[in-house]
Order: structure tokens, then C-alpha cells, then sequence
């Protein structure tokens, strides 16, 4: 089978970087539909739109609803294809960003994506994550190119709460395991091909960098500081997992998180948390190095990202927990999930029993 890697046209990355955005859409368009929630209108509109007239573009600022959903997508389209807007500008955060890289797609049309967060590995990505109304996992929609262009504000990223960017640790921490069990089973990855060496490597970098510089990260944003390391961060969470994700692949965590979507009182917490979990149950799977193990909980723990159900938001005991247990682990193993990548069949039992062990793992860890 052929390696394959795939990227961003160009990822930009820096302090005030949201300032310059008219000069970079510039070259791709005359006629942006800008694309944002109402919290991100109001943090960054202004700046936005003074920037894409100084830049002598045309431009129309349509509110995003909240979720990333087949009728949200198909509004947004709508309105690109009669406004004759020749670009899309994502502005925000993972589901601001998929919904905008699918409007893209079915008008046509370039798609820059500037995020405001750096809580997911998103941006970077040739794939929309569709939700249902109620935000429950729908599918994934593979897109035939990654966005023209990512542009990450470090001064804006910077002042979101710290626990946006540890999602996005979350997140990018599967990053490194979903990639070593996909080359150890030769399989496909998102990017349609096995992984290169420059993939694994990234996927590695990751890793190493969420090691060295997260906890330094989470303290500096505690004390309202973008430091080198919180930069780092911005990078690994976003360029590197992104990266190393679609081009190196997916295994059980993302599968896992997927699956405790189906459980309503898991709806706050944030993507990147339930994946830092699935990987915790990713790793009980594979029942492998437990130094590796260790770890992993030693850096959940120290950033704090949940290592336990509790922490999830699941509270329930007795039947009532192994009922909620099994319906996500048969949610995780449901056809073409990405559990499947792993280098030994995976059932709900499997998973259910990886999941319980992992909750128990971080009880005592605590």
C-alpha cells in the first residue's frame, strides 16, 4: 500500500496573528463568508473586519449555531451559493472550524480556518466531525483537501481558560498511541495510505512535547502569560496532532470517546478530555509497558485531565453504571469505528472491561 501525508496549504502561527488575516485570504478570494458563534463574534469580529477591509475585501459575518449537523451544513451552504462568497473564513472553535471546512467543500470553494482555541486537533484536518441536534457523534466526513490555510492567534488562544488548551492536550495525547497501533496493524489512515516516517515522527514530537512543556503550559496561562512553552503547546495540540492523527491514524481512544458521547451527562465535558480517557483505555487494552501507563496518568493527572468516570461526569452505580458502561463500549465498536485499526479484535466487552479497569486505575492513581 502507498504512504501518504497530508497537511495545510499553510499554517501560520504567532502573537496578533488575527490582525494580518485580510492579507492572507487575500490571494484566495474577493468575497469572504466569515463564519463565527456569537461569543467570537463579539471577542474578535471587529478585529476581523477591519482587517478584510483594509485588505479591500468583500465580506459577510453569518452566525454559527452551535452544533457541526447535515442541516447546519446545509444552511451555511445555501447562503455562500447566493451571496456568490468565494471563500470561506472559519473563525472559533473544533465544531466553528469542521462546519466550516464542510461548507467549503460542498460550495467549492477555499476555506481558511483561524482558531480561538487550541482544544482540539481540528483545524489542520481534511475531516468534519457531524453531531447530531442533541451533540451526539453522527460520522465522520472525509474532505478531498486539507484547509488552504490555518492561522492560529497566540494572543487570542492565550486568553482562553487554561482548561481549552489541556483539552487540547487531551486530544493531541492519543495522538502518538493511535499512531503506533496503526502501523503496527499496516492500516489505512484518514490521509488514504499507510503512514510515512514524517507522520510517525510527528506523531512522536507530540508526545514528547505534551511531556515536556504541558504542565509549564497550563501554570503560564494560570498566570495569564503566552510563555515558549504554552506556544509549544498551541503547536503540538494543533500542528502535530493534526498532522499526525489524519496522516499516522486513529485506533480506540478517538473510538472510545465517541462512545461516551452517547451518554448525556458526558456533554460537558470537552472533546479532548474524553479522548485523554479513551487513551487511558486504549493503553489497558494493549496491557503493555506499565511504565508507559504510568505515565500517561502522572501527566493527566498533573494537567488535569480526567482519569476516571467520576471525572466524567458519570456517576451512576451497581446495574445502573454497567448499563451506561456497556452502551458506550458497543457505541465505540459500532462498524468502521476506528477501534478497529487496533492490532487485535476489539468487542464491547473488550472495551468494557478496559474501561472499568482504566476508572479503577485512576481511583487509585488519585
Amino acid at each position: 500500500m502507498l504512504k501518504v501525508i497530508q497537511s495545510p496549504g499553510k499554517y501560520v502561527q504567532g502573537a496578533q496573528a488575527l490582525q494580518k488575516i485580510g492579507e492572507y485570504i487575500k490571494p484566495l478570494a474577493t468575497n469572504a463568508l466569515v463564519l463565527a458563534d456569537d461569543f467570537v463574534m463579539n471577542l474578535v469580529g471587529e478585529q476581523v473586519k477591519n482587517s478584510l477591509n483594509t485588505s479591500s475585501l468583500n465580506s459577510h459575518f453569518e452566525k454559527f449555531n452551535g452544533e457541526c449537523t447535515h442541516d447546519e451544513i446545509k444552511r451555511l451552504t445555501e447562503i455562500v451559493k447566493k451571496n456568490g462568497h468565494d471563500a470561506v473564513l472559519g473563525v472559533g472553535g473544533g465544531k466553528t472550524i469542521d462546519t466550516a471546512k464542510a461548507v467549503a467543500h460542498f460550495a467549492k470553494t477555499p476555506v481558511v480556518v483561524a482558531p480561538t482555541i487550541a482544544s482540539t486537533d481540528a483545524p489542520t484536518s481534511a475531516l468534519s466531525v457531524i453531531y447530531t441536534a442533541a451533540g451526539e457523534f453522527d460520522s465522520y466526513l472525509l474532505l478531498p483537501k486539507n484547509p488552504e490555510m490555518v492561522v492560529m492567534d497566540t494572543t487570542i488562544i492565550s486568553q482562553a481558560p487554561a482548561r481549552l488548551l489541556v483539552a487540547g492536550m487531551g486530544d493531541a495525547l492519543a495522538t502518538y498511541f493511535e499512531a503506533r497501533a496503526c502501523c503496527t496493524t499496516n492500516q489505512p489512515t484518514m490521509a488514504g495510505g499507510t503512514a510515512t516516517l514524517a507522520a510517525m515522527t510527528l506523531a512522536e514530537l507530540c508526545y514528547d512535547t505534551l511531556l515536556t512543556d504541558g504542565y509549564k503550559a497550563k501554570l503560564a496561562l494560570e498566570a495569564g502569560a503566552c510563555t515558549k512553552a504554552v506556544e509549544n503547546i498551541i503547536e503540538a495540540n494543533t500542528l502535530l496532532s493534526g498532522i499526525g492523527f489524519e496522516s499516522a491514524g486513529l485506533g480506540a481512544a478517538h473510538a472510545v470517546h465517541n462512545g461516551f458521547t452517547a451518554l448525556e451527562e458526558c456533554h460537558d465535558m470537552y472533546h479532548g478530555e474524553k479522548v485523554a480517557f479513551g487513551t487511558l483505555v486504549q493503553l489497558v487494552m494493549e496491557n503493555g509497558d506499565s511504565e508507559e501507563l504510568e505515565n500517561v496518568l502522572d501527566f493527566c493527572v498533573a494537567v488535569g485531565l480526567p482519569v476516571t468516570l467520576e471525572e466524567l461526569g458519570v456517576t451512576a452505580t451497581g446495574d445502573e453504571l454497567k448499563a451506561k458502561i456497556m452502551k458506550v463500549a458497543q457505541a465505540s465498536c459500532v462498524e468502521g469505528e476506528s477501534i478497529h485499526n487496533m492490532p487485535f479484535a476489539v468487542t464491547a466487552d473488550t472495551v468494557y472491561s478496559a474501561i472499568l479497569a482504566a476508572d479503577r486505575l485512576g481511583q487509585e492513581w488519585l
